[in-house]
Order: structure tokens, then C-alpha cells, then sequence
């Protein structure tokens, strides 16, 4: 092999840039390599610290438990054992649930100004203004509803709420964090990404609760609630415009033109998460609180992973420490999953029944059910997690049930289904009985398959649920390490 020349030696920008001065000193040259001396000590005291700790985190004596999915099952266990955290949260939490009401007020409005642009498209179908025309204003395969001018006039009237989210998300996340959502698979999908619905997203490793919290610490008015934190008078709270506006969004949503118009665009706000406006005159009262149901049913997106630690006690055995590593669903976040395959208890895995007609935000190609199956497939087969237990949750069961009530064919999204009755009973069955073969065809070594049906508003069967999920894998950690 030829010799490079002592030319391309220092010509090569590494050498070059950790070359000496040119001209150095004896006294600059002893300076310099006292530095680097220092330098080199703190990186190894540095990299030292990161051995110690991974060795500190495989000999921990601690519960670890891996959230697949949604982090409405980390707020269950909070609620569960941390309830001072969710009372000292109540103030970002509002402001949570203030931009859910926003954000669903903004996508009936959007929904309007579609119907609008599709009038002024096509002339022989004008949105009424005041008339008695029938005449429907055509959408793809579907037919918008005539709009009214009072319909025009309302969404003139609730404008101010547009600012009011676009306020919340500045103080939530940065401007930048802003996601498609997830579509239903029919006649919603045809509009163009950029007229489709946005959501705010926040980092998890952003310590956005605190937001509010510091906000109001700084606050020496009387008007701050000690208990909640809330400051009922900031002339800046977004309650107060929602307050002044809450007869018009009541109003809008249970007109049947606009129910009509919705329906139309493919769009059942009732069956996303972070839906309150059945709650409207509780919710936009000027001194709202919300509720431990509130914070549950709140929807705000994280990405990255979190972790929470908890300390548990289950039935007469010893506390345990717990660390819950919550990480998102999304396919961006998946490769973010395996540093933590190597030393984890337990997999809580959600798959959301109810998203059998919904297609994926970053491939609308992508049926979401039949994501999740396949997720479920390949951390069922994954070697590294072949001495972990998988618990399965079958999630959102109460949105399933709505859906299926209101006339949406299964089997017309899940072609396998065929001709089985289109009932809850007989889609959960069928769907439990299709992980459950994956599970069994799947797994590298035989293991039992655990699999439970959940909803977002049932709390009480939720919370039991959890009770028996945190028995079980504490009383198996104990069994691997031999000590029960």
C-alpha cells in the first residue's frame, strides 16, 4: 500500500484543526497542554458518570414498565398515585382543555369556509343568504348542506377564537409544532394537507405544566386561587372570550345544518379525543375547574419519551420504585423504542379499536387498525423482548360502540370481518381473537396472553384494571428475582 505524503497529512482538516499555533511559545505551548489535560479529565469523569449509571439503571431494583401508544394511560396511573400532581396541574391543564374547545370550534369553522369555496366555485350552487334554495352545494361524493346566513354570521361572531388557540399554542409549544391529524379514510381525505386540520404537539422533555404554574407564581393578585393556582381576573385568560362567546358555539354545534355539514365532510369531532363540547356551558364558565375526568379526557400531543416515577405499594407486599417510560405511537417515534427493550418489566400496548375507519398522519395510505396489528406483530416476534410480558389494551372501546351505534359498517374497513354482525360484542371479540393469534404464532418462547377492553370515559373500570395490571407485573418482577 503506498505511503501518503507528509503533504496530504497536513492538508487533512482534522490535523489542521488540532495543530498547534503556528509560532506557539513555550510559555503558550505549557498553557495549552495544561487545558487539554483538563479537558480530556472532565470528558472522562464525564463518560465515567454514563458507565456508572447504566450499570446503576441494569442493578436497580425497580419496576419498568414501557407505555406503547397513549398517554392518557399515564395519566390513569397519576390519578391513581399521584393525585396531589393533578391538583397542583389544574391551571395547565385548563388552558389544555381551553385549546381542545378552541381547536374544535376552528375545524367546524374551517368545515364552513369549505362550504363557502366550494359556492363560489360552482355558481349554479350558492351558499343561501336567506333564501328558501334547497339547492345543495356538491362535494366529492358527498353534498354539503345549505348554509344560512346566520350560520355565516356565526362564524363570524366566534373569530376570536381563532386568536384565542393560536395564543394557547405559543404558550404551550413552539410555533414550529404543528402536525397533520389523522383523517378518516372517505371523502375528508380528498382535501388538500393544507387545508386540513392542524394539532399542536409538545416535546415531552419540555416542562410544559409548568408553563401556567410560573406564570401565576409570579402573581400577587388576590383573585389567584390558592388551591388551583388560577388567576380567575388575568384580563389575558382566554376563559373570558370563551365566557363571551359560549352561547354562539353552543349554538353552532347543535345546529342541525351544521351536524349535516360535519357529517358531510367526514368529520365526528364527538369521537376525537379532547371533545368537551357537549360541556359547553360548564366549561366556558368564567371560574372553570376542570375536573380529574377533564384532565383524562384532555388532548394534547407529545412527542418524544418521558419518564415518571412512581412509588407503588400492591396489596401487603414492600413499596416498590416504578419508572413508567411513556413514548409516542407515531411511526417517527418508533426508533426511539429499542434502548429500552433491553431492561424492561412490561409492555402496555394500546391499539385503538375505534380507529378502524382513520388512516395514519404520516401515511393516509395506512389504515390505523392495521398499523397497530402490525406493530403488534413485530414487538410480539422481537428477540430482545421475549422475556417480557405484553399486556395488551384494546383501547377507546366506548368510541367503537358509539361508531358501530351510529351506523358505520366494520367490515366495510376491515374486509376479513365479512358479514359478522356489526355490533361491539362481535367486533371486540373478533379483534381480541386476531392479536391473540399473532401473540401465539408469533412469540419466539410460549408466554400467556393478556389482553384487556378499555375506554376513555370508563374511569372506574379503567382504574380497576390498572389495580390488577400493577399486582401483576410487581408479583412477577418479584418471581424473576426470586424473591416470592
Amino acid at each position: 500500500m503506498p505511503r501518503r505524503s507528509v503533504a496530504s497529512e497536513d492538508n487533512d482538516p482534522l490535523t489542521l484543526a488540532i495543530a498547534p499555533p503556528p509560532n506557539e511559545t513555550p510559555v503558550e505551548r505549557e498553557r495549552r497542554l495544561a487545558e487539554e489535560k483538563k479537558a480530556k479529565e472532565i470528558s472522562d469523569s464525564i463518560d465515567e458518570e454514563i458507565n456508572a449509571q447504566r450499570l446503576a439503571e441494569k442493578k436497580e431494583d425497580s419496576v419498568k414498565v414501557l407505555l406503547l401508544g397513549k398517554t392518557t394511560t399515564l395519566k390513569n396511573f397519576q390519578l391513581i398515585n399521584s393525585p396531589k400532581a393533578f391538583k397542583a396541574e389544574r391551571a395547565s391543564w385548563r388552558a389544555v382543555v381551553q385549546l381542545n374547545v378552541a381547536r374544535s370550534i376552528r375545524i367546524i369553522i374551517d368545515a364552513i369556509t369549505r362550504a363557502q369555496q366550494a359556492s363560489s366555485s360552482s355558481p349554479s350552487s350558492p351558499v343561501a343568504q336567506g333564501s328558501s334554495d334547497d339547492t345543495s352545494i356538491p362535494d366529492t361524493e358527498n353534498e354539503f348542506p345549505t348554509l344560512t346566513a346566520e350560520h355565516l354570521k356565526l362564524k363570524m361572531r366566534l373569530s376570536p377564537l381563532l386568536q384565542v388557540e393560536e395564543s394557547l399554542w405559543r404558550r404551550l409549544s413552539p410555533s414550529s409544532a404543528v402536525e397533520f391529524e389523522a383523517s378518516h379514510l372517505a371523502s375528508i381525505t380528498n382535501v388538500p394537507h393544507s387545508t386540513r386540520p392542524k394539532e399542536v404537539y409538545v416535546q415531552s422533555s419540555m416542562a410544559w405544566k409548568s408553563t401556567f404554574s410560573r406564570l401565576l407564581s409570579t402573581s400577587t393578585r388576590d383573585s389567584v386561587e390558592s388551591d388551583t393556582g388560577i388567576d380567575f381576573d388575568d384580563p389575558k385568560d382566554p376563559g373570558v372570550i370563551l365566557n363571551n362567546c359560549a352561547e354562539d358555539m353552543i349554538k353552532l354545534w347543535h345546529d342541525p345544518t351544521i351536524r349535516e355539514l360535519l357529517n358531510a365532510s367526514g368529520i365526528r369531532l364527538e369521537d376525537t379525543p379532547g371533545f368537551f363540547l357537549d360541556d359547553l356551558e360548564r366549561i366556558t364558565a368564567l371560574r372553570y375547574v376542570p375536573s380529574d375526568d377533564d384532565i383524562l379526557k384532555a388532548r394534547l400531543k407529545t412527542m418524544g419519551v418521558s419518564e415518571h416515577r412512581f412509588v407503588l405499594k400492591t396489596g401487603n407486599l414492600v413499596s416498590r420504585d416504578w419508572r413508567v417510560f411513556d413514548v409516542g405511537g407515531a411511526r417517527s417515534l418508533r426508533a426511539a423504542w429499542a434502548p429500552f427493550f433491553e431492561f424492561i418489566n412490561a409492555i402496555i400496548f394500546l391499539a385503538p379499536l375505534s380507529c378502524f375507519d382513520q388512516s395514519l398522519i404520516e401515511d393516509p395510505s395506512v389504515n390505523r387498525l392495521e398499523d397497530s396489528i402490525l406493530l403488534w406483530r413485530s414487538i410480539v416476534s422481537n428477540q430482545l423482548l421475549q422475556k417480557t410480558e405484553l399486556i395488551l389494551f384494546l383501547n377507546k372501546c366506548d368510541i367503537l360502540k358509539a361508531k358501530l351505534e351510529s351506523g358505520i359498517q366494520f367490515s366495510k374497513w376491515v374486509i376479513s370481518y365479512s358479514d359478522r354482525p356489526n355490533t361491539f360484542e362481535g367486533t371486540s371479540k373478533y379483534m381480541k381473537k386476531k392479536f391473540g393469534t399473532i401473540h401465539k404464532n408469533n412469540s419466539p418462547t410460549p408466554r400467556t396472553f393478556y389482553c384487556h377492553f378499555t375506554s376513555v370515559t370508563d374511569i372506574q373500570s379503567t382504574f380497576q384494571i390498572l389495580e390488577n395490571v400493577k399486582d401483576f407485573i410487581v408479583r412477577k418482577s418479584l418471581a424473576d428475582s426470586h424473591m416470592l
